[in-house]
C-alpha cells in the first residue's frame, strides 16, 4: 500500500515545521513554497491532505470573488482531488474570513495560529 500524500504549502515563517510529524505518521510530504506551485502539481499528484495557511486579501483583488490566498487552490482541489482533507491555519484576526471560506469549500479543520504539531497530528490520526 502506498503512503498517503500531504501537500504542505509553506508561504510564511509562521507555518510550523510538520515534516517530523508527517514522517512519524508515515505520510509522504510534498512541500510547496507557493499556492501556484501546489495548483500546478495537482495535475499529476492527488493529495490525501492539504495543510496551508490562510491570508485574507485586504484591499487586493481578493476582495472581489476571492477571500484570500486559498480560494483558487481549493477550487482546483475540488476538481482534481475532492477527497482531500484540508487543514487551514489562520491568524485569530482573520478567522472570520476563514470561516467564510469554509462556507464555500470543504475544510476539515481551521486552526488558529500559533499551531502546534500535536494539533495537526491529532487531526491526521482522527481522519
Amino acid at each position: 500500500m502506498s503512503k498517503s500524500v500531504v501537500f504542505s504549502v509553506v508561504e510564511s515563517p509562521t507555518h510550523p515545521n510538520l515534516s517530523a510529524t508527517y514522517r512519524r505518521l508515515e505520510l509522504e510530504e510534498v512541500r510547496f513554497s507557493s499556492i501556484r506551485k501546489a495548483i500546478h502539481a495537482l495535475r499529476t499528484r492527488k493529495p490525501d491532505y492539504l495543510v496551508a495557511e490562510f491570508f485574507y486579501g485586504y484591499g487586493s483583488n481578493y476582495a472581489g470573488a476571492n477571500l484570500g490566498n486559498l480560494d483558487v487552490l481549493l477550487a482546483s482541489l475540488q476538481k482534481y482531488a475532492p477527497q482531500a482533507r484540508v487543514i487551514v491555519m489562520v491568524e485569530k484576526s482573520e478567522r472570520e474570513y476563514a470561516v467564510r471560506l469554509s462556507e464555500r469549500y470543504a475544510i476539515y479543520a481551521l486552526l488558529e495560529q500559533p499551531v502546534q504539531a500535536a494539533q495537526v497530528e491529532a487531526l491526521l490520526q482522527a481522519s
